[in-house]
């Protein structure tokens, strides 16, 4: 048994590693959105509801954004009418604790580890409002498509690129880089 123990070392550590970073930020996640009341949406979906109506002002779209009455959630009107809703799940924060942890899972030296966090993590909010932007475009064109659109396509992209950014963090910075 010691002898597997030690020869799988590097793989327990990584998976110890991704475990209790992934754990210890989901808990810190749902401790944050725990102060929020049943209906009222957090703050971190209201600003990136926000950033997507400042994206879609600056290309002169008829948007609105407004919080719902009866759902912890906002309303996407668009050319008004009622396209989509964005809740807490839509502000990709499960994404960037997701990446998150892989990467500290597979960390570097200190300061390149958090700037590919920093800006990794970026990189995946600013996907992600161009996303929702996008939905709302493509959902008020092709609302028939919702299930394609939101269920197969843009989890695609968005996990595809993520895992695209692990693979350049495995292979360029982290501490098995060659």
């Amino acid at each position: 048994m010691k002898k597997y123990l030690i020869q799988f070392k590097p793989f327990l550590i990584f998976i110890g590693t991704f475990f209790f970073a992934y754990i210890l930020l989901t808990i810190i996640y749902k401790y944050y959105l725990n102060s929020f009341d049943s209906l009222e949406i957090d703050g971190i979906s209201k600003i990136v509801g926000r950033n997507v109506e400042q994206l879609m002002h600056f290309f002169n779209s008829d948007i609105s954004i407004v919080k719902s009455l009866s759902q912890p959630s906002l309303e996407v009107w668009y050319n008004k009418r009622f396209t989509i809703r964005i809740v807490e799940g839509c502000n990709a924060i499960s994404v960037i604790i997701l990446f998150v942890s892989f990467v500290i899972a597979f960390s570097g030296k200190f300061k390149t580890t958090l700037l590919f966090i920093l800006f990794g993590s970026l990189f995946i909010y600013v996907l992600n409002v161009l996303r929702i932007a996008f939905l709302t475009v493509l959902l008020f064109k092709f609302p028939e498509n919702e299930h394609f659109l939101h269920g197969v396509l843009f989890p695609l992209i968005i996990y595809g690129l993520v895992f695209l950014l692990w693979v350049i963090w495995v292979n360029k910075f982290s501490k098995y880089a060659k």
